[in-house]
Order: C-alpha cells, then structure tokens, then sequence
C-alpha cells in the first residue's frame, strides 16, 4: 500500500530471513520447509493441492487479545466488532465470536454469516454506504445491535421501514471528518470527496432531525477514514473532530452515548514501522477519556492478515534477457491486492534449501491473461524450479474473499491449522461448479 519508496523497489526489500524472524508463527525447518504454527506447508500441499489458503488460529487469538489488552490496559471499556470483510470464513468469524467479539458487517450476507457462525445480533454493527431496503429490513427483523447510517436518504429510508413495521432501529451516525488517512486512494473513505459518510458539516443537523425521527433512536457517532493506516496522525485527527461534534450535540440538548471509532490499523507487510494497538488506544484516550461514551472498533485487517498465507507452487520459470518470471499456479483471481492496490506482499520459498539459495531479481506472476497478474517485480528471490512451492505472506485478509473464478479458475482450498493440527474448511471448488448453474437461452 502507500508507501515513501516505490512499491516494487528491491533496495527497501526485507530478505526471506528478516520476513520469517518478524513473523514468529512461521520458521523454516530443514528436512519439513517451511512451518506454520509447528504444522509443515508441504505436508498440507501434498494433501490439498495449490492454491490454498492457510491459516494461524492461534496468531488470529494472539493478536485479538494482545489488541483487547492495549484497550484494557489503556483504560477503556471498548466494545470490538471484527470487520467480516476482511474474511468472511465461518472458522474465523466462529474463533472471534467465541472471543467475545462482535461483527461489523456492510451487506445482508455478511450480517447473516455472522448470525450462523454464532454471533449475537445484539454484538452486530451494520456500516456501508448502500445498504438496500431488504438488507435493512433484514437488520431490523434480526435486531441487530447498532445501524450506522451513512447519508440522510438512507435515515428516511429507515425510519419508514422501522415505523412501518413497529420497531425502533438505534442509529450512529457515520461522519466523514474530512481528514486524509494516508493510505493508498482506494481505500480512503474518510476524505470529503470519498463516497462514505456524513459530511463533517451536515452531521450535526442531521443528528437532531434523526432525535425526531420515528422508528430511530439515535445513539451516537461513527467514523471510518481508511484502511492500512500507517501513523497515527491521521486517527487523532478523526477523534479530535468527532470529540468536538459530541461537545456540540449535547450542547443542544442531544444525547450522545456512544462513539465507534472505526479500523484500519496497518500491518508492516514489508516489516516497515507500523502503529501498535497501544498506539491506537493512546489516540482513543486523548480524544475520548472525559467524554462517558460506550467505545467501539472495528479491526479486520490487523486481526487476520498476518496470521494468512496463501500457498502456491512454480508452474514454470520463464526466461527473458531482462530477468526471469517464476509462474505461479496461484493468480489475481486468488489474491487481487498487488493488481489492485500495487500492494506488496513477502514471497518465501517453502523448501529451506532454496530459502538460502543464491538469489537475483525475478518477476512473480500467475497464469491469467492479464499483465496486471503480476505478485512481484525484480524482486530478489532464489532460483526456484518447476513445482517448488512458495508462500505469499500476509495473506490472511483481502484475500479468499475478494477471489473470484476469472479465466474459469475455480476458487482455491482453505485450511485452518490449531494446536498442531490442520483441517480443511473450504473445499476447493470442483471444476463443474464453475458452470452448474448456468443454463442455455430457450
């Protein structure tokens, strides 16, 4: 994502060692290759095939409480509702709730998701920007715990849903609080030209007409300003404006109870500096300690990128007078961030041998016939072979979900390893159900 280097320059490149050594569920074992949480990648790659999704449990937890722990340890009785877009796996959605977390969900799918792996509706948040009138009948047949509206069309639009069918919705309202979070341009949502939220000026108005609205009861104030968030400016900038909105709203009478802060807590992809959550909570205390609001995040990202790898092996290594390509059996229809977002993620060699072989600038890309298909540009890499296996790092979220089966590649197997063990939680879609369901014109 942003970056002050560019995101393909192999002088600011991490080597495979300093990758493994930041990332202490992974090492490299000489005879099994490369582990994940002590489980060998190649023994589940010989049962499951390649491309497949694997994760860490126990990394997903580590991080929940280490997360939950700065909160607490910081002061404040904060309320976590993991961001489902971020992986929508029933296995992980059942792991946080389970944890105690709640959702923050932005379609009726991943609202209903969250309901079958176990979430409490009263722990459901429903954000999103173009959330239909089924979906908010949904929401509202389900009671879930908090709508956070993001535009006064969509607040009428909920009040004659919830009037008409004799039930009060409890509204946040999100705020868009004009402030640039530094991250890559697709992802910022918190700016005044981006599509998201209130703007900062009208939010107020807004909040005071919703008071007198029937079938909503507003209960406070969300914001979300982007995602892979790198500095901490940015968020106590958002808080300082929201903070001042609460101050302005209770001026006139309104109460105020509850604040959700939002996510996009970045994660050091390249092992660059990133914010801490007891960063984070240092932000959240500054802006919110004297306000008695109830406080909520949204984490997705930093709960389960890290703990993600997706696992594929060398179709073939092209050679050119510029520098090789290593082919991938995995491509952008499996993971589309580096076509998407020139986003960079480690590649690391399964085998140990080849982890501490002679290495040279190499392109890493996937079969699809697309230039955009591309994992990596002269990025130093060993000289692998034809079926050598690697893994892409970092992989744990925007990954499986934003797969699709582009060039008629079904989507790949996912896999959970715990306390040692691995299991299979997604099939990989069988070749036929690519078109099952379509049928000819009569």
């Amino acid at each position: 994502m942003a970056a002050p280097t560019s995101p393909n320059d192999p002088a600011t490149d991490p080597s495979i060692q300093d990758l493994i050594a930041a990332r202490p569920w992974l090492k490299h074992d000489a005879m099994a290759g490369l582990l994940l949480d002590d489980v060998p990648l190649n023994r589940i790659a010989d049962a499951v095939g390649t491309p497949t999704w694997v994760y860490s449990a126990a990394t997903m937890r580590a991080r929940y409480r280490a997360l939950t722990g700065a909160m607490a340890d910081a002061g404040l009785d904060i309320h976590v509702h993991y961001a489902v877009k971020a992986n929508d796996s029933r296995a992980v959605l059942a792991l946080f709730g389970a944890e105690g977390a709640g959702a923050d969900v932005v379609s009726g799918g991943e609202l209903l998701k969250a309901r079958l792996a176990g979430i409490p509706a009263a722990r459901i948040i429903y954000s999103g920007v173009g959330k239909s009138e089924q979906e908010l009948h949904l929401a509202l047949s389900e009671g879930i715990g908090q709508i956070n509206v993001e535009s006064a069309e969509e607040l009428a639009m909920l009040s004659a849903l919830a009037s008409a069918t004799g039930r009060t919705a409890r509204v946040a309202l999100r705020v868009n609080p004009d402030v640039d979070a530094g991250t890559n341009d697709k992802i910022a949502t918190g700016r005044a030209t981006d599509k998201f939220g209130i703007p900062y000026a009208d939010a107020a108005a807004l909040y005071a007409r919703a008071a007198a609205m029937p079938g909503i009861e507003p209960v406070g104030l969300a914001t979300h300003i982007g995602s892979q968030i790198l500095g901490l400016a940015p968020y106590r900038d958002a808080f300082a404006r929201i903070a001042d909105l609460v101050h302005a709203l209770r001026g006139q009478g309104l109460r105020v109870s509850s604040v959700d802060c939002g996510g996009g807590l970045g994660i050091p992809y390249r092992n660059e500096p990133a914010p801490s959550p007891a960063g984070l909570a240092a932000a959240m205390k500054g802006a919110f300690h004297n306000l008695d609001v109830r406080l909520a995040m949204e984490p997705g990202r930093w709960l389960v990128g890290p703990a993600g790898v997706l696992l594929a092996s060398v179709v073939l290594v092209k050679q050119t007078p510029f520098e090789p390509f290593i082919v991938l059996d995995a491509a952008m229809n499996d993971l589309v961030r580096p076509a998407m977002y020139e986003a960079w993620h480690g590649i690391v060699p399964v085998s140990a041998t080849d982890a501490v072989a002679p290495a040279g600038p190499a392109s890493v890309v996937g079969p699809v016939c697309e230039s955009g298909d591309t994992f990596a540009r002269s990025r130093s890499l060993p000289r692998v072979a034809p079926n050598a296996r690697v893994a892409i790092l970092d992989a744990g979220a925007y990954g499986a979900v934003m797969s699709s089966t582009y060039n008629a590649r079904p989507l790949a197997a996912e896999v959970w390893v715990d306390d040692g063990r691995w299991s299979v939680i997604r099939d990989r879609q069988p070749i036929e159900a690519l078109w099952e369901q379509e049928r000819l014109p009569t």
